[in-house]
This record gives structure tokens, C-alpha cells and sequence, in this order.
């Protein structure tokens, strides 16, 4: 998922609105690559050249700031979903989509975590384009399920919370694509239809 929006359709009508609007989101893009969502958005502001009333009149939370950053992303992986759903390897399709969401979670320290609180959060502004991404997750989880390839015992919000997780471990690993691609590996091992063992008399796992 990449973050660079085109012009959001409630971008300020006024010239000088508009470059505001723009200045803020690059701003915003820069900080939160170097400190996270929970940055500070006084820095925000002071990076894009205005005060912090300003910010305010053009993103009133945290939230629509992150949703306006984001939006263009979330976008382009539900529609990467609807293309997916006509993959002949339903199971490999799940796996491609799910490495293109993992690698947009992990993009920012505390994304993850501010995706799946506005996932749970109808009041959120994030909420709409995060239950986008829980109805493209389950259409493509669904058909996996249906043909075998993985486990029935889940649904879609445990795998959005799990790849969020993994986003969440892999930035504390120091982000690398094969630190991503390792992450995801055991997911997907996680997430494959298989037999479960019965339990041994003695409580070990049978062999």
C-alpha cells in the first residue's frame, strides 16, 4: 500500500488551502515515518510550515489526519482484494494480499495498533476504510476456507489482528523485507488447513 494520496476530494477549493493541505500531509508523511502515529502533531504543524490551530482546521483528530494519509492505500488494497477473488489458487491469492496489507501495517510504528482500535470503533473517522479492509480480508479468507487451503476455525477479525500483530512484531525487529517475508511465513503456516492431533493421555500432543 503506498501512502502518497492523490487529491483527496475534500481538498480545500482556495490555492493557498490546497498547498496548506498538501504541506501538512507531506509533513505528516515525514514524522510519522520517523516517529510514529503517536507523534507529536505540534511537530506536524511545525514541520509544515503552520500553526497548530491551522492543522486543526484542516484535520480536526489524529485520526483524520491518518485516514486523509492513508485513504488512497486502503483503496488500492481493496481493490487488490476484487482482483485477487478471481485467482484459480485461492490459498496463494490470501497469501499475496495478505503480504501486500502486512507490508502497509508495518509502514509506520503504532499503525497497526490505530487500525484495529478504529476497526472496533464505529465513532472513529479510520473506522469506514478499516471495516473496507475486514470485508475485502473476509471475502478472499472465505473462498481460502472453501477450498481447503485454510483452517475454518477463523474468521476475519482474528486475521486482520493477526497480520496487524506480525506488522506490529516486524517493526520491532527492524523492518527489512525479509524480516517481512519470515513474519509472514509462519502466519501463513498457522493459517493452513491441517489435521489437529488428538492429546495423549498424558497431555503431550500426539505423534
Amino acid at each position: 500500500m503506498t501512502d502518497v494520496n492523490p487529491p483527496p476530494a475534500d481538498l480545500p477549493v482556495r490555492a493557498d488551502g490546497r498547498r496548506t493541505h498538501e504541506h501538512l500531509l507531506a509533513a505528516a508523511r515525514a514524522t510519522f515515518a520517523e516517529r510514529g502515529t503517536d507523534a507529536s502533531l505540534r511537530e506536524v504543524a511545525r514541520r509544515a510550515g503552520v500553526s497548530i490551530a491551522t492543522l486543526y482546521r484542516h484535520f480536526p483528530t489524529r485520526e483524520a489526519l491518518l485516514e486523509t494519509l492513508l485513504r488512497h492505500g486502503f483503496d488500492t488494497l481493496r481493490t487488490r482484494a476484487t482482483d485477487l477473488i478471481a485467482s484459480p489458487d485461492p490459498g496463494q491469492a490470501l497469501v499475496v494480499w495478505l503480504r501486500e496489507l502486512a507490508v502497509a501495517s508495518a509502514r509506520y510504528d503504532g499503525l497497526p495498533a490505530s487500525v484495529m482500535g478504529a476497526l472496533h470503533d464505529p465513532d472513529s473517522t479510520l473506522h469506514a476504510s478499516c471495516a473496507g479492509l475486514r470485508a475485502a480480508a473476509g471475502d478472499l479468507l472465505a473462498r481460502a476456507q472453501s477450498s481447503g487451503h485454510i483452517r475454518a476455525d477463523l474468521d476475519a477479525d482474528q486475521l486482520l489482528a493477526a497480520v496487524n500483530a506480525m506488522a506490529w512484531a516486524t517493526r520491532q525487529a527492524s523492518w527489512t523485507p525479509e524480516a517481512g517475508d519470515r513474519f509472514l511465513s509462519l502466519l501463513v503456516e498457522g493459517l493452513a488447513a491441517r489435521p489437529i492431533q488428538p492429546a495423549a493421555a498424558n497431555g503431550q500432543t500426539a505423534r
